[in-house]
């Protein structure tokens, strides 16, 4: 599963200041048929760049979303400890979810994008561990408010649900059911307003 904020969500796959690995566990098997036990989660490391852009050119069917990441690193949007990776108990990533700065009306808020896993690992658990572990670090910094654009059959079961129900908008056309937000803290209010991305995102 994968999002994009610079249009309509695509299906494709989908630093480390709080360190450590957060431990999601997701059953499945490895493309050998062998059993694979669980899958680790940790924040980026500079060890890992290559390998995420190789995660996402796998799953989207241009550069575009790899080409994007490596400009939000470089950018003030980057959030450090919130790119997270998602790997095999022997350490190889197969799937990332990324969380950086944008804001709704002046206020700051974190879009979640891109998503992406191996394609040989897609609907094992890899890409749900990764958003999981990335929700769980913003919550840890205390970010209140994160938005995503994507497949509303796929993203409320981590609690996103339409971004209008908040008063918060695109600042483009997508459906309704697409633009989805989660306020990470229910007692502090969500921003009302139109979501500005970063440069990067070329929207």
């Amino acid at each position: 599963m994968a999002s994009s904020a610079r249009g309509q969500p695509e299906r494709g796959g989908p630093r480390r200041e709080h360190g450590g690995d957060y431990g999601y566990a997701g059953h499945a098997r490895r493309p050998n048929g062998s059993l694979l036990t669980a899958w680790t989660t940790r924040p980026e490391a500079t060890a890992d760049i290559p390998a995420l852009r190789d995660i996402l050119r796998a799953a989207f069917p241009t550069p575009a979303e790899a080409d994007l990441v490596d400009a939000l690193r470089a950018s003030d949007a980057w959030i450090d400890g919130l790119s997270i990776v998602a790997a095999t108990p022997e350490g190889t990533p197969v799937g990332h979810a990324l969380l950086t700065r944008c804001h709704v009306d002046g206020r700051p808020a974190l879009a979640l994008a891109p998503c992406a896993v191996l394609p040989a690992f897609q609907r094992t658990g890899a890409g749900s561990a990764a958003i999981r572990a990335a929700l769980d670090a913003a919550r840890a910094r205390g970010e209140s408010l994160v938005l995503v654009l994507g497949h509303a059959d796929y993203y409320p079961r981590f609690g996103f649900a339409p971004a209008s129900g908040l008063g918060i908008r695109a600042p483009f056309e997508v459906p309704d059911e697409a633009m989805m937000a989660l306020a990470l803290d229910p007692h502090r209010p969500a921003p009302e307003g139109t979501i500005a991305y970063p440069p990067a995102f070329g929207v």
